[in-house]
């Protein structure tokens, strides 16, 4: 057995219908542990859920609802049997200028970006804590992104709500350590992948006059990044298993950027 090896965890992953989230879920899953897929949209969450194989299952999470949050953490429990770790990877990008900002899309990352994520620590440490439904301790991550790292134009909500992000984390580690609750929390910073997320900011970012095209957005990136090349979904997950893992047993509190250097 390795440090690597999460045979016999429990994990939950929110927006893991798709991109970062189902890469997620599957590394997870190839790592050892059982893993429930959260989801607003149902049709991809189960198909994530039934790609993984026998033992794994599916639940509709709408990560702005602290009843559906309630509900569903506890039928992760049920179906698992215990939880020992939340990844908090739901997510929203709404591209715009900041003069051209529209009310209602704000709202909308606050709410799925940051409400979520916060929804999701509130349920996972009541879960995971002494006295709590699994009450053993375990490990969240939250997905930030480099955006609360760097100054990138038509982003600003987006990195705003990604900022808010880490310092949850923090806060969340602390109350967690001296509540002695036996959950680290810590967050990841992905940088830009060419998932559906990533295509769209930078047709998004070209269409706003900000680059002349896709390609030349996607080129600006490439080139900001000391590694050369853009993230692929496995190095978000792979670091997600890390910090999942009993390698990272006295990490708590960190946010750990997985963008070829972009960010520094």
């Amino acid at each position: 057995m390795t440090t690597f090896d999460l045979s016999g965890r429990k994990a939950l992953v929110t927006g893991a219908g798709q991109g970062l989230g189902e890469g997620m879920a599957q590394a997870l899953a190839a790592a050892g542990a059982t893993v429930v897929v959260a989801d607003i949209q149902a049709d991809t969450g189960r198909k994530v859920a039934e790609s993984l194989g026998e033992g794994h299952g599916f639940v509709h999470l709408d990560v702005t609802d602290d009843a559906n949050w309630e509900s569903a953490v506890a039928e992760a429990v049920g179906l698992l049997g215990g939880l020992d770790i939340l990844v908090n990877n739901a997510g929203v990008e709404i591209t715009s200028l900041i003069t051209e900002l529209d009310a209602d899309d704000v709202k909308t990352m606050l709410n799925v970006n940051l409400l979520g994520t916060a929804l999701g620590l509130k349920h996972a440490l009541r879960t995971m804590r002494p006295g709590g439904a699994a009450g053993h301790g375990g490990a969240v991550i939250n997905v930030a992104s480099v955006a609360a790292t760097i100054a990138f134009p038509g982003i600003a909500v987006y990195s705003a709500t990604k900022s808010g992000v880490d310092r949850l984390t923090r806060v969340a580690a602390m109350e967690s350590g001296k509540l002695g609750y036996g959950v680290r929390v810590n967050c990841i910073y992905p940088g830009l992948v060419p998932t559906a997320m990533g295509a769209g900011l930078a047709n998004d970012v070209a269409e706003l006059g900000l680059f002349g095209s896709p390609e030349e957005a996607v080129g600006a990136v490439i080139e900001l990044t000391p590694s050369g090349r853009l993230g692929e979904v496995s190095d978000m997950a792979d670091a997600v298993v890390f910090l999942a893992s009993d390698a990272a047993r006295f990490i708590t509190g960190a946010g750990l950027p997985v963008d070829g250097g972009m960010g520094m």
